[in-house]
């Protein structure tokens, strides 16, 4: 359950860091104050309380309906780990947003793109030609890192009895 939830969440990360990084750093102006002013926000507070907090809530509306009756098991199981993996995504965003923000900045003002532009090439076609395969390697090597920061969260929070509930398997609980 561990590498399921790591790897959801590296993909949802990826998914959040590369749209609002792509649409801060080739849009400009206002969005990407916006969105940066955002990412400073969500840096300074830490990560790993605001997931905690998240699972806490949802753990205990899910605790609630379950008592009830309202909602079996094996739901309970999948929202949580549903829970954990947007949590874990959710905070994992931030340095994505930010280097690919800085590549496609740097890279709408080389030359090939204007030459590209001066071609009269769309702004869609000069993104899935040029912008987006020069940021293939940040995106790779970004995502390689998220993995074992996704990881550490997981098994943290599983071992604090947050995470992954014990019948699954998971490497915080074994530990």
């Amino acid at each position: 359950q561990t590498l399921i939830v790591c790897v959801f969440a590296t993909i949802f990360s990826l998914a959040g860091g590369m749209i609002l990084g792509t649409l801060a750093g080739a849009v400009g102006g206002w969005v990407d104050s916006l969105v940066m002013r955002i990412v400073d926000i969500l840096y300074g507070l830490p990560s790993i309380l605001l997931v905690v907090l998240l699972s806490v809530a949802v753990n205990s509306v899910l605790d609630r309906v379950q008592a009830r009756g309202g909602i079996s098991p094996q739901w309970v199981q999948t929202v949580r780990l549903i829970t954990l993996l947007v949590a874990i995504g959710g905070v994992s965003w931030l340095t994505m947003a930010r280097v690919i923000r800085g590549q496609v900045m740097s890279l709408k003002n080389q030359l090939f793109v204007e030459a590209a532009r001066a071609m009269g090439v769309s702004t869609r076609g000069i993104f899935l030609r040029h912008l987006l395969p020069n940021l293939v390697g940040p995106i790779v090597v970004y995502a390689t890192l998220t993995v074992p920061q996704a990881i550490l969260q997981e098994s943290f929070l599983s071992f604090l009895g947050i995470g992954v509930a014990p019948p699954m398997p998971s490497w915080g609980n074994l530990a």
